[in-house]
């Protein structure tokens, strides 16, 4: 491995502190959080990386491999200082997401999962950035940019690659690099968790209505006489 002995020492200070989370035997559910970590150092999930969670939690370099190649939010090429994810499903697709993607891929001169030359921008088109109400809807680094435009999407990543300070629609002050909110999956707070709304009007609207009109969720035993007057009412049906 190439880490300096500095940074191999931090890393493994910081490795403990992620495993100790897991009951003995059971520490090699401290993978994904762990590569989480190698992506607030490298960048993304190295070859170095890929041995240093081995070495650490006693696994095959194929073992972890398999884990970091599954879900797509580790990168196994360097990745961007920011990465905008422009949602291309459907409902963003109709509100003009697709749209959107075509215009930032035309001004970066990238396409999906590639980078700009200055290393600032990695563009992706997304499957959903579960939050319909705010459609069409940009993540960058995975904080929301709701309801954008063409426009608004191509000033935001200007902004990025010019170094000036951008302030997403919900969530922190300003937008953390890659690597930093890579650490923050890895489980270590930044201390900006309650920096901005996590919620806004749309999401609220159907908890408001629901205030105002005194509906409630049933408890439990109401929910069970419920189910069980309509089980013995579909009973009796089918006896006819």
């Amino acid at each position: 491995m190439t880490y300096s002995p500095e940074q191999f020492a931090s890393m493994q200070a910081d490795a403990r502190e992620i495993m100790d989370r897991y009951p003995v035997g059971h520490q090699r559910s401290a993978l994904i959080p762990m590569l989480h970590l190698v992506q607030s150092v490298d960048g993304y999930v190295s070859p170095d990386g890929i041995a240093f969670c081995a070495q650490m939690l006693e696994l095959s370099r194929a073992e972890v491999s398999a884990v970091a190649t599954f879900y797509t939010q580790f990168k196994r090429h360097p990745n961007g200082e920011y990465t905008v994810g422009v949602c291309t499903n459907a409902l963003c697709a109709v509100m003009g997401g697709d749209s959107i993607f075509e215009a930032v891929s035309n001004h970066l001169g990238v396409g999906h999962d590639e980078t700009t030359e200055d290393g600032k921008i990695t563009l992706e088109a997304l499957e959903c950035n579960a939050a319909c109400d705010y459609a069409p809807v940009v993540m960058v680094n995975w904080e929301f940019f709701d309801n954008q435009t063409p426009q608004s999407a191509l000033d935001m990543v200007d902004d990025l690659r010019a170094g000036r300070p951008v302030r997403p629609t919900r969530g922190p002050n300003q937008v953390p690099t890659f690597k930093e909110n890579s650490r923050v999956l890895a489980g270590f707070l930044d201390e900006h968790a309650n920096e901005g709304p996590s919620a806004g009007e749309a999401t609220l609207a159907g908890l408001k209505i629901a205030k105002e009109k005194g509906w409630k969720a049933p408890d439990n035993e109401e929910a069970m006489r419920a189910a069980e007057a309509a089980r013995q009412a579909e009973q009796k049906t089918e006896e006819k």
